[in-house]
């Protein structure tokens, strides 16, 4: 056993970090596939020194190191006890490009779709395109050898792989490229105590031997079957000219893709690049009954060469009906298909890809497949693409224990023979009174393939590995490969010797051990793996924890939520690809501020402290610390993770415990504290803004120094109501206007601008009394509290809220808390009540562009003024009600132009951004997108903003004052 001490000596001499506490070990436990092993540490190396230093002490110590980018590995590949090294924060950077050769070189943690960003000035494209490429890095993709749906055109990392530079098991420098064939054998005949002399020295014994030739041949997966990662890919190496007679030069590249960090550790990677692809690309979604005549189908498809072919089935087509947002994304679908194929055809204009899919579409109708043949251009095949992309994630979406389980997922098979293959795939399933979720490559001949299974269960574990080894036969009697681009690691790596036979099997055992004799690079990936149903994430039959919760979470329990998150690492992505999620992690580029880390948290202690109260966890409190709770994962990730729902719960638990901050008191209890400083609004705005008085406010409070702190309208939106409503008319269409507290007191000349653009356009609004919305107390964890309120806003609204007569709200976060949290936080006996009041409740901007849907308010209302405005959307109205709605009716006046501005997270947060500890944060997460956006809009330019957090984050970072919507069109109306 390896001593603390020697890894406080290691981290003395790192530049980087060593991590050894427990909650770092808990979060690179995992990645995205269903393996959990606790590791040694966690490295943040510096530099390639650092890599260097880690490397020989493994060596010394016997411990392994396992490389790692993203942790979006499907198989295991990057789970292991040792020391996980994560170059995702520190080897970024692009290093050199060469147009005229038409390649790139780059570290590690380059990020796929980043990297393209960069190349696309330059006419330049990387073509492998993972599912994940948002956030997968380029040694991720060539340690799985990853390729993506256009891989019938652009092949696989491998293909595009020129040379690696990196550190082997020695500690030595090493830089692997094409040799021809005399530079090859004088590699050979280096010195023969260097360990880049055995290597080479070991593959010519193992090459040049004509019975390991002909057994290589014989049992390695067709050559027509270009997704493969079977083993090492000694196959591909005997195809090169020291080998085989005119073949192309011999090159260790087209080993080391797909090796899964197991041979060296890579520190630089150079590849090849495309030119850009057609600009026009055109997707043709055609609908079948079946699984099976889609796949016949697909084998006439590909006789006209498309880009790709990509199957949905019903069961992810079902899925995407209840996620937020891939409800969306299936527009184009027509009744309830069995199997849906994307085929996409790219050309330089519309008309040839219309042609070619046309002849396309004639000959699958003449062999009596399809009944619905959609061609889809534009904007809408980014969203086809989209949900095609999410099925990994939505199919984690399943509630309960039983889950698509991913096992036999990456099988490839001849395009020929899929067909025949997934017929028998799936009377084999059925034997076991089982199906499949298939979706994917039918272009490259590989599906993803999940059974569902209760992995949690003695039996479920059992099933996992008994239908493993079954497909495994399968695929050997159709020559196919095990995985096509998910790799081996823990899953795939036990059947390898199934797969290629005994005598390439020890091939390979030779191999590794000759590049790493002490087994320190990832050990038991590809060779030596244990059994592929041990050290899964759930202890088989291990009995559930009981957590009593406030919230409910319907169909699950508050653990099981958690578990939806599956590890496939969305919220890893930067801003430059935009959406909301995960603005901490975007900022700090930390894994520990993840959603993923936060749910892997959870998981952990929920299921494996033996405290009564589970939450009472200092270590889950600091992981959930940086969430801001903007809502961007209930939305965006496909698992649907609501991990500000899991935060707020989290809180309720762990203050029960330890007790209610100061700090959070106050803030939970904004309204009735803003209620009392209502009674004097001169007296409390002038110690807020006051130097003096409003630093000791915000000593006391906890509130960071460099932040300003809202002021008090002079009156209140209820007074100014009550005298108002006297004199107000009346109108056939009426509304009710929520007054949430911050409106009420901060906001209020917006709550009175929204009162009469309202009344002005037609609708008769009226205003109750009614309670707070309790946002500030959900946000803060007091949650019971909080129960009391929501219970008694859905009593007084229910009995008058209705479709002719809904309740609108200006503050995006307390009026879609009717929508969001109140169904679920309600007593049981109120659900169904809470349920329906929803359906009528809306954002004003929703309301106001319903009804301009429906012809009842006309551009004529407004001025023919020119004005340009730029639009941040606020996190939650993102999240659960959408941005289009305020463009369009910001677009109504006929001179308006809108842009809306690509942020995500504003920082502020509610409350987040005021405290001192997460102010820093908070004014970098501004700075990403969306304080750069507002300075460098034109003069003149109006910038509009929902939230009162964001229209106060915007005053804050760069002096500008943003309107709501409401302001803008209040004052474009005319009389």
């Amino acid at each position: 056993m390896l001593k603390r001490e020697s890894l406080e000596q290691l981290s003395s001499q790192l530049t980087g970090t060593l991590y050894t506490d427990e909650t770092m070990r808990i979060l690179y436990a995992t990645d995205a596939s269903a393996y959990r092993e606790m590791p040694l540490a966690v490295a943040i190396p510096a530099n390639e020194e650092d890599i260097r230093k880690l490397v020989l002490f493994a060596r010394e110590h016997k411990t392994a190191l396992i490389p790692r980018t993203a942790g979006t590995s499907l198989a295991g590949q990057v789970v292991g006890k040792g020391i996980v090294v994560d170059v995702s924060r520190t080897f970024t950077k692009i290093l050199e490009l060469n147009k005229e050769e038409s390649w790139v070189r780059v570290q590690p943690g380059v990020i796929r779709d980043e990297l393209n960003m960069f190349l696309k000035p330059h006419g330049l494209f990387f073509g492998p395109e993972t599912s994940t490429a948002n956030r997968a890095m380029i040694g991720g993709m060539v340690g799985n050898n990853s390729c993506g749906s256009n891989s019938v055109v652009y092949g696989s990392t491998r293909d595009h792989l020129i040379s690696v530079k990196g550190i082997l098991s020695d500690g030595s420098d090493i830089e692997f490229k094409t040799l021809d064939i005399e530079s090859f054998h004088a590699k050979c005949e280096g010195d023969e105590e260097l360990l880049e002399t055995k290597i080479y020295r070991q593959i010519r014994h193992i090459l040049s031997n004509t019975h390991n030739q002909e057994n290589i041949r014989k049992e390695f997966p067709k050559k027509s079957i270009k997704r493969r990662n079977t083993g090492y890919a000694i196959d591909l190496l005997l195809d090169t000219a020291p080998f085989t007679a005119g073949c192309k030069d011999f090159n260790f590249c087209e080993l080391i893709a797909g090796s899964e960090g197991t041979l060296l550790f890579i520190t630089e990677i150079k590849l090849h690049v495309n030119p850009a692809p057609p600009k026009e690309a055109g997707l043709m979604c055609i609908h079948f009954n079946t699984i099976d005549e889609a796949l016949k189908a697909n084998v006439i498809a590909m006789q006209y060469k498309p880009s790709a072919s990509e199957l949905i089935d019903h069961y992810i087509l079902e899925c995407t009906k209840d996620n937020i947002e891939q409800s969306k994304n299936r527009f184009f679908v027509q009744g309830d298909p069995g199997a849906i194929l994307v085929i996409e055809f790219c050309r330089d204009n519309r008309e040839d890809i219309i042609e070619v899919a046309s002849r396309m579409q004639k000959a699958i109708q003449e062999a009596g497949y399809g009944y619905h043949f959609p061609i889809l251009f534009g904007d809408d095949t980014k969203k086809i693409w989209t949900l095609r992309k999410a099925g990994l994630g939505l199919l984690s979406n399943l509630p309960g224990d039983e889950k698509a389980v991913p096992v036999i997922e990456d099988t490839a098979v001849d395009v020929e023979d899929l067909p025949g293959f997934i017929a028998e795939f799936n009377q084999i399933l059925k034997g076991y009174g089982l199906h499949a979720v298939h979706y994917a490559h039918a272009g490259s001949g590989e599906l993803h393939l999940r059974p569902i299974i209760n992995l949690k269960t003695k039996e479920g574990n059992a099933l996992f590995r008994s239908i493993a080894q079954e497909i495994a036969k399968l695929v050997k009697k159709y020559h196919g490969s095990l995985s096509g681009e998910h790799g081996d690691g823990r899953l795939r790596g036990e059947f390898i010797q199934q797969m290629i036979g005994e005598e390439n099997y020890q091939l390979l055992r030779q191999l590794k051990y000759t590049w790493d004799p002490a087994n320190i690079f990832n050990p038991n990936k590809i060779v030596d793996t244990p059994s592929m149903n041990s050290m899964l994430r759930y202890e088989p039959g291990a009995v559930a924890p009981d957590l009593k919760t406030v919230f409910r979470f319907p169909n699950q329990t508050v653990l099981q939520h958690a578990e939806q998150c599956n590890g496939s690492g969305d919220c890893r992505k930067t801003q430059l690809s935009g959406g909301t999620m995960c603005p901490s992690y975007m900022a700090t580029r930390n894994e520990k501020d993840t959603t993923r880390a936060r749910a892997n948290i959870l998981r952990e202690f929920l299921t494996h402290s033996p405290k009564e109260n589970k939450f009472d966890h200092q270590e889950i409190y600091e992981v959930l610390d940086l969430c801001l709770a903007c809502k961007g994962c209930k939305s965006e990730c496909p698992s649907n993770v609501d991990m500000a729902k899991l935060k707020m719960e989290f809180l309720q638990h762990y203050y029960d415990a330890n007790g209610v901050p100061f700090r959070n008191k106050l803030i939970a209890n904004f309204s009735s504290l803003s209620g009392l400083s209502a009674t004097a609004p001169g007296i409390y705005n002038w110690m807020v803004k006051n130097k003096a008085t409003s630093s000791i406010i915000k000593k006391i409070s906890g509130f960071a120094g460099g932040r300003s702190l809202p002021g008090l309208y002079n009156t209140t939106l209820r007074k100014w109501y009550g005298k108002h409503a006297r004199h107000a008319g009346t109108a056939a269409k009426k509304v009710y206007m929520f007054c949430d507290e911050f409106t009420n007191f901060n906001d209020t000349e917006i709550g009175i601008k929204a009162v009469q653009l309202l009344e002005k356009l037609g609708y008769q609004v009226l205003m109750i009394e009614h309670p707070e919305s309790a946002r500030a107390l959900m946000s803060k964890g007091m949650l019971r509290k909080a129960k009391q309120i929501a219970e008694e806003n859905v009593r007084i609204f229910s009995g008058i809220i209705r479709e002719e007569t809904p309740l609108l709200g200006v503050e995006p976060s307390a009026i879609l808390s009717f929508r969001d949290e109140y169904p679920d936080l309600v007593d049981a006996s109120l659900g169904k009540q809470a349920h329906e009041l929803a359906k009528h409740v809306y954002l004003i901007d929703e309301f106001l562009a319903n009804e301009l849907s429906q012809g009842r308010i006309q551009a004529e209302q407004f001025t023919t003024e020119t004005k340009h405005i730029k639009l941040h959307g606020h996190c939650q109205q993102k999240a659960l009600s959408g941005i289009a709605y305020a463009q369009k009716i910001l677009s109504l006046p006929k001179n308006y132009t809108v842009d809306i501005i690509p942020s995500g997270c504003c920082g502020m947060a509610g409350s987040f951004g005021y405290e001192k500890e997460h102010f820093d944060l908070s004014m970098q997460i501004g700075e990403m997108v969306l304080f750069p956006a507002v300075r460098n809009a034109g003069a003149g330019t109006i910038i509009a903003a929902s939230g009162t957090s964001c229209r106060h984050q915007v005053k804050d970072g760069t002096g500008i004052i943003a309107k709501h919507p409401v302001e803008i069109l209040f004052d474009a109306l005319v009389d």
